[in-house]
């Protein structure tokens, strides 16, 4: 009896422990590189892509439970930077993905850099001996903002 209710107590009692390990997940950041630019001279400064706000209203927290499509997307080029970064095999999908959204967002709101050249890279941040540390894990090639990815 004692191994019956073993068996079935998992079942009506789920655990929350989803994952082995919490690890860090890429961090992506962009910047523009001038086309009249001499190669392998660099860009502009790096600029973190979707940074997350200080702060959030108790309103915006609520609304945030039924409708937040700007985390969805947020959570979806996490995905694509998770694919690239395991270093496997970069998908072209993933990093197109990556391009496409960062065109689209600047386009619509960021900074004039029609007629310039994009890229993008990964970076992990964590701590380590209570330091701060990155690691670039990705760089991708510089893509045009006038073409499509």
């Amino acid at each position: 009896m004692l191994k019956a209710v073993s068996l079935v107590l998992p079942v009506l009692i789920p655990s929350w422990r989803f994952f082995k390990a919490i690890e860090p997940s890429p961090r992506v950041e962009w910047r523009v590189l001038a086309l009249d630019a001499p190669a392998g001279t660099e860009g502009g400064a790096w600029v973190a892509y979707q940074p997350r706000p200080n702060s959030v209203s108790l309103a915006q927290m609520v609304r945030r439970l039924f409708w937040n499509p700007v985390w969805n997307d947020a959570l979806f080029v996490v995905s694509c930077a998770e694919r690239i970064a395991l270093g496997v095999a970069p998908t072209f999908h993933s990093i197109n993905e990556i391009q496409r959204r960062i065109l689209r967002d600047i386009k619509g709101v960021g900074p004039d850099v029609s007629g310039e050249m994009l890229q993008f890279r990964l970076v992990f941040v964590y701590f380590e001996n209570a330091r701060l540390v990155q690691d670039v894990v990705f760089v991708s090639d510089p893509f045009s903002v006038g073409a499509p990815p």
